[in-house]
Parts: C-alpha cells; structure tokens; sequence
C-alpha cells in the first residue's frame, strides 16, 4: 500500500493567525465572509463619497433651471451610432407639443450626438465653501443640450443633480441625529440600569412618556413648532435634534436591561475591588461588554433617522426648499398626475429604499462579525 502524506502546514499557519489575531482582524474576517454586507459596505462608501463630492458629481447646479427642458426624460446612453463604434454619447432632445392634448413631447434627435466627456469642465461650484472649480466629472460639451441621466423635474431642473446634493443633506441629517440620539442613549440608558434606585425610576418615567405619545404624530408636531421664515440651516439642525431627542429612547432601554444583567459580574466586581470609578467601570468594562449590539443598533439607526427626515419633509413639516434633501426631492412627486407623466420623479424614494437596505445588511454583517460567541 502507498502511504499518502497531506500536508498540514497551511492548516496549521491559518489556525496559528486565528489564536495571534486582535480582535480587529477577527472581527474584519467574519466580516469579509458576509457578502451582502461587504456589497452593502461598498454601495454605502461610494454613495457617502458622491454625497461629499456632490458639486463634483453632479453635471449641474441643483437650481439650474431649463424652461424649454421641463420633464425631459431620461437620457439614454449609447456606444453606437449608424454601426460603429463612437463611444459613450447622448442624443440630443427635439421638443414638440401634442396639438390636441398640448403635452410637450420629447423625440430623439439622432443627428446630434453629443459624446460624454469626463472631468468635464462646466459651471463654477464652491466645494464645500471653501474650493471655487468648475470641474465635474461628467457631462456634454453642448450649452443648449444636457445630459439629464434621471431626466428633469417641472421646472427643468437636473434630477440626478438635485439627487446627489439632496443625498448630502439627508445622510448628515441621520449621521448627526443618531450621535445625538447615542449620546443621549447610551448615557442614560448607562445610568440607569447601573445606578437603580430613584435615578433609575426618574429616567424610566421620562421614557414612557415620551414612548407613549405616538412617533409620527409628535414629529410633526414638534417639526410644525418650527416658524417657516427661520433660516433653512437652523430648521436643519432643530431637525436633527428633534429626530435625536426622539430615537433615544430604545437604545437606552435595552442598554439599562443590560447593565442591570451585567453589574454583579464578576469583571464589574474586580474592578471596584481594584478602586476603578464609576465612569471608568461603566466606559472601559460594562459598554465595551455591549459591542456588538452597539454596533447593530448604530448602523440599524442611521436609516430610520433618515426615513424619518424624509417623512417629515416629504409632509412639507421638516426641511423646505430651498434645501434640497430627499424628501423635498420627493413632494415633486406627491399626485398621481406628475407620476403616470414622469415617473423618474420616483428615484429620491428609490434612493432613501436601497440607503435604508443597505444599512440594515451592514448592521447585520457587523453585528454577526462583532459577536463574541461567532465562529
């Protein structure tokens, strides 16, 4: 018989890197194994990098407004054109009007190619007000054409455009409510579940009656508070809080259900036993405990922020134009009319489906990587 030797030594390598590993590196390889999340992950980079870049991103200014393009649907792109090969390129748009119903009507006009062009140079923008470049990254070198890749609203404006400077304002809505809402959460909740005693009943009253009065209902209550000639960047940030003050509420309770099942173990012991203060006890021991569902809960809240942003926009209660976010975006879209005659006006809600998505299965991956007990 021939004796078979199999080598273990990659076994053998891999199960000496899992032992030396920190936890960083373990958490980022059950992390990795998760598709959608690692999918999700990329989606939400890009999308956070357009949202920063967006005077870059967009061909156009988000108030540019085209009277002779209102509605123009969406452009195709081609790479052919009579059967050869020229590139990406748009064809320009011929506008006519229905002699009996007076609808404008947009044809393709296959005699003007128009090719996109990248880093093209077109209107001037001040990046992040501090920057003046007139670079974008794409567009067509036409003043009486445009590239419009969603189409345009009822005034001509780009929608595409409007959506990427839209996504800036509504995910630093729901990145800036959450830290206030985890800020809130996470020391009250922290507070009470270690404490006990009258602090704890305090805080627990407090959360049932905010908990009590329904959520929609309160957010348009409080949003409709709002004086309507106040400056668009002070209703933002009173937005924010609003959604904050709101949204902390669950956090904070399942943070004090786990400190009051964590206090008397042995580790929390040990450290008062070594002379430890409280806030270190609470802050280096008990919440690191918590990471996982920390984390879970951090990326779970972003999208519920950000639906609630929209919600409160779209009901013409939270931000109003001239801010442009996704749910403004979206009141262009509130009757059945603008939607059966330009249903790409339909896309910020789109948008606001695959961010709130995307989110979910990055808390999920997250969540399943940072759990203590996960293989």
């Amino acid at each position: 018989m021939t004796e078979q030797i199999f080598d273990t030594a990659p076994v053998r390598d891999r199960k000496e890197d899992l032992y030396t590993a920190t936890p960083a590196q373990l958490i980022w390889r059950r992390f990795s194994k998760h598709t959608l999340a690692m999918i999700s992950m990329w989606f939400l980079i890009l999308l956070g990098l357009s949202a920063v870049f967006a005077d870059m991103v967009a061909p156009y200014a988000p108030f540019e407004v085209q009277r002779l393009r209102t509605l123009a649907p969406p452009s195709g792109i081609h790479l052919f054109h009579d059967g050869q090969f020229v590139g990406p390129f748009v064809y320009g748009l011929a506008r006519a009007r229905d002699p009996e119903t007076a609808r404008v009507n947009y044809v393709l006009d296959t005699d003007k190619v128009l090719p996109i062009q990248l880093f093209y140079r077109g209107d001037d923008y001040n990046f992040l007000g501090l920057l003046k470049s007139n670079v974008h990254l794409f567009g067509v070198d036409d003043r009486r054409e445009q590239i419009n890749l969603l189409g345009t609203d009822d005034l001509g404006r780009d929608v595409f455009s409007r959506l990427m400077h839209g996504a800036r304002v509504s995910l630093s809505a729901g990145l800036v409510g959450v830290i206030f809402a985890f800020v809130l959460g996470l020391t009250l909740g922290s507070i009470s579940g270690y404490f006990g005693g009258w602090i704890d009943s305090a805080i627990q009253r407090l959360m049932e009656l905010i908990r009590s009065i329904p959520t929609i209902p309160l957010w348009m209550g409080l949003a409709a508070a709002l004086p309507i000639a106040w400056d668009p960047l002070i209703v933002y940030v009173l937005i924010t809080l609003i959604l904050a003050l709101i949204g902390w509420t669950h956090l904070a309770r399942v943070v004090r259900g786990q400190f009051m099942a964590i206090r008397n173990e042995d580790f929390v012991m040990a450290a008062r036993l070594a002379g430890a203060s409280e806030f270190r006890i609470i802050t280096r021991h008990m919440l690191p405990s918590m990471t996982s569902y920390i984390i879970a809960a951090l990326t779970l809240a972003v999208p519920e922020m950000i639906l609630g942003e929209t919600a409160l926009s779209f009901l013409g209660l939270g931000l109003r134009p001239p801010v442009v976010s996704w749910g403004v975006l979206l009141q262009d879209a509130q009757n059945l009319r603008s939607i059966s005659l330009a249903p790409w006006l339909l896309s910020p809600g789109l948008a606001v489906v695959l961010t709130v998505l995307a989110f979910n299965f990055l808390g999920d991956g997250l969540r399943d990587a940072a759990d203590p007990y996960g293989q």
